[in-house]
């Protein structure tokens, strides 16, 4: 096997690949990298849950394919200079890597030995903008479960219709909600449960660009491809939260408030809550205004964040790490709050137009005062 490539290209598609390299496995194959020379060179990780494959353009003289460990090549790739890095093998089983005055030898392994990334049917699928994908992800994953009693809740429902897509995720204590135009849409309407772990590196993967994405949907996996690059992982499987029902849209009070504002207000009132000392952000919320408060045993904080519309008096507590990332990673500079009761919801939403996003966080009961 002989190639001959530029130092970026390879390194990028190193970085990419060893996302999905395990760091300690049983199987010595699986803590490496599947190089494939063809007609184009391959690179795969996977570690048996989730398969990244990416394609790169390289000048191969001798086809092959064999594996390396994925760190000691990273880390050699990693250390070259800035030039075009020569790679070949030898009848001893060795690696030569070349670039400039720097030359590496390392052993490889057999690629009979490293196990088949899993094939995707496509009976369903849908194509999407990468930038689209990649925000979606980003302002709906932060609210994944991390509890495995309930695996489907650690990752992301995918609801696809005629030329929409809507995201949901939910962890017993809050909800995101996001919901995009898509392109064309192969099998009808369909819904599946991507893993958390997987999209993070989904996110990753998709660039801030119009090209579109292809999702496909499996009997037991799902294919993501992005430019030139494959990720492949296991659907989840189980009874989703019928978050439809589980949304209360009857809220009698509704506010409009500046994001931002909000955010800082709560960051401020945070100041007095770590980790050993716990405590809600304590919401009151009248004409045109809001009371923030916390107290532990580190002191106590108070703030007021100026709003549009009467809250009524109403009080309510939040967790306010939950209350910050669903502001946060609302795509809007203001937001309607929808409130009703103070152990019922809060319920965040676009202040005009169509419904893109939707988050809900549940409350904290209150001690008295």
């Amino acid at each position: 096997m002989r190639f001959s490539c530029e130092k970026v290209l390879l390194q990028n598609a190193v970085n990419t690949a060893s996302r999905a390299v395990s760091s300690k496995s049983s199987i010595p194959a699986l803590e490496g990298l599947l190089l494939q020379a063809e007609e184009k060179l391959t690179i795969s990780g996977y570690n048996m849950q989730t398969g990244i494959r990416t394609n790169l353009s390289a000048a191969i003289t001798e086809p092959g394919e064999l594996v390396l460990n994925a760190r000691l090549f990273g880390d050699i790739i990693r250390r070259m200079p800035d030039d075009i890095i020569v790679f070949a093998t030898d009848q001893n089983g060795s690696v030569h890597l070349s670039c400039a005055d720097s030359s590496f030898e390392i052993a490889f392994l057999s690629a009979e030995d490293y196990p088949e990334l899993p094939a995707v049917e496509d009976q369903y699928s849908f194509t999407i903008q990468q930038k689209t994908l990649k925000s979606m992800i980003e302002e709906t994953i932060f609210a994944v479960s991390t509890n495995e009693a309930r695996p489907v809740h650690t990752g992301s429902l995918f609801e696809v219709e005629e030329s929409e897509l809507t995201m949901v995720s939910v962890d017993g204590f809050r909800l995101a909600l996001r919901r995009e135009p898509i392109g064309h849409v192969e099998g009808g309407a369909f819904r599946f449960v991507a893993p958390g772990s997987a999209l993070s590196e989904v996110e990753k993967i998709c660039g801030d660009t119009e090209e579109e994405a292809v999702v496909t949907l499996g009997n037991r996996h799902l294919l993501f491809e992005v430019g030139d690059t494959q990720l492949i992982c296991r659907r989840l499987e189980g009874e989703f939260l019928d978050y439809k029902n589980a949304i209360p849209r009857k809220n009698p009070i509704s506010l409009t408030v500046d994001t931002k504002a909000m955010i800082t207000s709560i960051d401020r009132v945070s100041v007095v809550i770590s980790d050993k000392l716990k405590s809600p952000v304590r919401c009151v919320f009248t004409d045109g205004k809001v009371s923030m408060s916390a107290k532990t045993g580190n002191g106590e904080a108070n703030d007021v964040c100026r709003l549009t519309g009467d809250g009524e008096g109403l009080e309510i507590g939040f967790n306010n790490r939950y209350l910050m990332e669903a502001l946060r990673f609302a795509p809007a500079d203001t937001v309607k709050l929808e409130l009703n009761t103070s152990i019922s919801p809060a319920i965040i939403l676009p202040t005009e137009g169509e419904e893109k996003f939707l988050y809900m966080v549940l409350p904290v009961r209150l001690k008295n005062s």
